[in-house]
């Protein structure tokens, strides 16, 4: 007999000792008249399945918690003009004083806080005339979600909303409204809705996000952001890379975390 039989024959030996050990244990109980210890044996077993029963169905409806759900929708600006260029959706007059390239993933919940905190002023100097936004939604996160896809499916789907001129209230409503990272995002399907909902019509829309029209587009984005050694950062510890939110204005890096940031570069670029 082999080495690796022995062992496979000693692990089914393991396992066999293992199923019955809880049996001997309640057989012996029964046979010193014991039935007390009988009943508490039975009552862990049955409470341990409860828990562990009860903590899978917990799991399993938190994780899908978007499952069939309505993504409800936010009302856009229709003052704010917008076109897709390639993989980048461009807000405002081109002609505005100032330009900002904006990289978000609708997955990341610092661009989602992000949005929160400076979306209404950016929207605001956009709808002035002073500001004008490169939006690019990167596929980032695409393998952190369950299943893995979202990241993806979602940037290629707002790029369709922006040829048919709604990207903003897009963009708005799936932030507004963010699954988990690492649970359930939102499906093709309930991508299509929100189209609808937001007042796509056109075929084309749900073709797109169905056959993933412009995925190829926003790979290649990806690349060529990940190689741009101008948009890497000190995250401390010795980590240096590309990270999501960034805001990007006269070829550097905007410390967002000055709350003053949108007002100095509209600032700056209009004195």
């Amino acid at each position: 007999m082999g080495g690796a039989e022995r062992t496979a024959r000693k692990r089914r030996q393991q396992q066999v000792a293992g199923r019955s050990s809880g049996a001997k244990a309640v057989s012996a109980a029964r046979r010193g008249g014991d039935g007390k210890r009988v009943a508490v044996i039975v009552g862990v077993v049955v409470a341990v399945l409860a828990v562990v029963v009860g903590g899978l169905i917990w799991t399993n409806a938190a994780k899908n918690a978007t499952e069939g759900q309505k993504i409800p929708t936010e009302a856009g600006q229709a003052e704010i003009a917008e076109r897709r260029d390639g993989a980048v959706v461009v807000l405002g007059d081109e002609n505005a004083p100032a330009t900002i390239d904006v990289y978000a993933d609708f997955l990341c919940p610092v661009c989602a806080t992000f949005d929160q905190q400076y979306g209404a002023q950016i929207k605001q100097k956009i709808a002035d005339g002073t500001l004008q936004v490169r939006q690019h939604m990167l596929p980032m996160l695409v393998e952190m979600s369950d299943p893995p896809g979202y990241s993806m499916e979602s940037a290629n789907a707002a790029l369709l909303a922006a040829d048919a001129g709604k990207f903003v209230e897009f963009h708005d409503s799936l932030f507004a409204n963010q699954p988990e990272e690492g649970k359930r995002g939102y499906d093709k399907d309930q991508l299509i809705q929100l189209g609808r909902d937001l007042g796509i019509t056109d075929k084309a829309f749900a073709e797109g996000v169905r056959n993933g029209k412009y995925e190829k587009v926003l790979t290649e984005e990806m690349e060529r952001v990940s190689a741009d050694t101008s948009l890497r950062r000190d995250f401390g510890g010795g980590r240096v890379g590309f990270g999501t939110p960034t805001v990007v204005a006269n070829g550097k890096i905007v410390d967002i975390g000055d709350p003053a940031w949108l007002d100095k570069v509209v600032g700056t670029a209009t004195s």
